[in-house]
């Protein structure tokens, strides 16, 4: 199945859209990018006929069959696309792969908007506070291993890699360094940084910040 016709809709900025990407560049599949130009004026009929329950990017096409949400999306890759798996060989570390998808799923992206989505110093302090206790309980879990699955790049570093973009934006507004905290989690994304499938798949995070900047602006938080 890999000369099947598959689009992706994407918005750069997106954590979750970068996450499909590096997956695909992983798995060596061709694609076709779609960008959504701007969502918060307006979605493109595209997007909202193929995502009509969340109308959120990203969405993969196959053959004109809409697939939704990243996780979901890189677990399809994964079973269409065998070669180059991504998921753990084995059934107990693939639960526990799902375990952590679940829990940076849920965790991650909140968690850092907090930290650039307020003025108030005291609301600032506990947003940090909670980000770092998330990445925490990430740190403990990669401990000594080169990646999550240990010595092979897979499923759960993919669905954290997306959100490093955004990191110095957090780091910023929050004034941390992940690295004087969790040297070892600091070192995973330089790891994985320096793969070509992620440098290639990631927006600068200088444009995030950016992004991130503008809209505090925006939302009169400067």
């Amino acid at each position: 199945m890999g000369k099947d016709d598959l689009k992706l809709l994407s918005m750069w900025a997106s954590p979750f859209c970068m996450r499909v990407k590096v997956a695909l560049a992983e798995k060596e599949i061709p694609y076709e990018e779609v960008l959504e130009s701007d969502l918060m004026n307006g979605k493109s009929e595209l997007l909202l006929k193929s995502n009509p329950v969340h109308k959120q990017v990203p969405v993969l096409l196959h053959d004109d069959k809409p697939v939704a949400e990243s996780a979901n999306i890189i677990a399809y890759l994964d079973e269409v696309w065998p070669a180059k798996p991504l998921f753990p060989d084995c059934a107990y570390e693939i639960s526990r792969a799902r375990f952590w998808a679940d829990y940076i799923n849920r965790k991650v992206h909140p968690a850092g908007c907090a930290i650039w989505n307020s003025k108030d110093k005291d609301e600032v302090e506990a947003a940090k506070n909670n980000f770092l206790e998330i990445m925490m309980f990430l740190d403990g879990t990669l401990g000594d291993k080169d990646y999550f699955n240990g010595d092979t790049f897979g499923y759960v570093d993919i669905l954290l890699i997306g959100h490093t973009a955004w990191f110095p934006a957090y780091e910023k507004f929050g004034d941390f360094k992940l690295e004087d905290h969790y040297p070892k989690l600091a070192a995973w994304i330089t790891r994985s940084c320096a793969r070509e499938t992620v440098s290639e798949s990631l927006t600068n995070p200088k444009k995030i910040t950016n992004f991130v900047i503008m809209m505090r602006k925006m939302y009169g938080l400067e």
